[in-house]
């Protein structure tokens, strides 16, 4: 089954609007024509809307890096899905390392926020990964499988089709180490089995597994190329339009 990649920027806690505008008209001038793959960016809250406007005509997608799971509610700081919609935005992470790490998100808080994200049309992007310890211990199987299974909980079938996984080894983000080709297939062949498992094997071969992990314009085409990989989620190399988009045309 062909799987159209998907290459995402997450901008994290970084660039604003005009910094954000300033990115966008440098990288769609690099970026014209292509079609080979889809293109999203994830930018911080306050640059969103900016973001959705200077993509305005052109197909490149706009997402939140964080989306609450209550459409409205007395949750200080926080960003709801219809927020989110009325900027015109269409994608959301989901439990990036980084909140899992540093606000303790928790694999049921993931799964809440799949079953919103899917209600409201939203294409979520659910990120998983192992840590270093659990890698060493030889534990990175069953880490994914877990993450998946209790992420995962109560999606149907039926519901699944949006979904996008991100797998990202949590050794590999922000400390220029990358999994291997082959470190990062097996990974992606453990997280489609187990989809397969929960949700049949005709969902699993269809969903879009993206690496995560240090990726960047000198080993993206060995990533990249790989059959059993979808695409990519971009932290630093995303934040320069010539290095981003060097991976868009890995």
């Amino acid at each position: 089954m062909s799987r159209k990649a998907l290459i995402a920027a997450n901008w994290k806690m970084y660039k604003t609007p005009a910094e954000s505008k300033a990115f966008i008209d440098a990288f769609l001038p690099l970026v014209a024509g292509h079609t080979r793959d889809e293109i999203a960016l994830f930018p911080s809250v306050t640059s969103l809307a900016t973001v959705v406007a200077s993509l305005a005509g052109t197909e490149i997608r706009a997402g939140l890096q964080n989306m609450h799971f209550a459409d409205e509610g007395a949750y200080t700081g926080e960003t709801s899905p219809l927020m989110l919609k009325s900027v015109g935005a269409t994608h959301t992470l989901i439990g990036h390392s980084e909140r899992r790490q540093y606000f303790a998100e928790s694999d049921e808080i993931v799964n809440r926020k799949l079953h919103t994200a899917l209600k409201h049309d939203i294409v979520p992007v659910v990120c998983i990964g192992e840590s270093l310890a659990e890698r060493e211990a030889g534990d990175t199987a069953s880490v994914l499988k877990t993450q998946i299974q209790r992420g995962f909980a109560g999606i149907t079938a039926e519901q699944a089709a949006p979904i996008v996984i991100a797998y990202e080894p949590v050794w590999a983000i922000g400390t220029g180490k990358t999994a291997t080709p082959e470190m990062a297939v097996d990974a992606h062949r453990i997280v489609r089995a187990e989809v397969a498992a929960i949700l049949g094997s005709e969902i699993a071969q269809g969903m879009r597994i993206l690496y995560g992990g240090s990726v960047k314009p000198d080993n993206a085409s060995s990533l990249l190329g790989q059959e059993e990989i979808d695409g990519a989620l971009v932290g630093g190399a995303s934040l320069v339009p010539a290095s981003f988009s060097a991976i868009v045309h890995y």
